[in-house]
């Protein structure tokens, strides 16, 4: 029974934390985006986030998008600096047609710095990228 469970890889789909301006608040804050650098339009999103290490952990943050358009990108949540010190989680799961995909996305700890800036797909900007 178990070999005939296929659970497909998910290519195509990023986590993205960058650092940009914050117009209404006039600051500068990491935000989280989800990226579906796909050909097709992912429907039903599920993101899971967490912070954790040993010792601590963050509350568990969910967002739903009910659908996400191909080549596009939608923000998922503003970070604090202050969990940057925790391995930083996200749980994805959607649909494509009518398979599941399902995709855990890890920042390691200490990862997102300044240092690491790197082009960003679909966002002509830079931050940090999960693949």
């Amino acid at each position: 029974m178990k070999k005939d469970i296929q659970i497909p890889q998910v290519e195509g789909v990023y986590i993205a934390v960058k650092y940009e301006n914050n117009e209404w608040y006039r600051t500068r804050d990491w935000n989280a985006y989800i990226i579906n650098d796909k050909a097709v339009d992912l429907d039903r999103v599920i993101i899971v986030s967490c912070g954790y290490s040993k010792d601590k952990i963050t509350s568990v943050f969910r967002k739903h998008i009910n659908v996400l358009p191909w080549k596009s990108y939608a923000k998922i949540e503003f970070m604090q600096e202050e969990f940057f010190t925790l391995n930083n989680s996200f749980k994805v799961s959607f649909f494509v047609g009518d398979k599941l995909f399902d995709k855990t996305y890890l920042f390691k700890r200490n990862t997102i710095t300044l240092d690491a800036l790197q082009p960003v797909p679909l966002m002509q900007s830079k931050g940090i990228v999960v693949k």
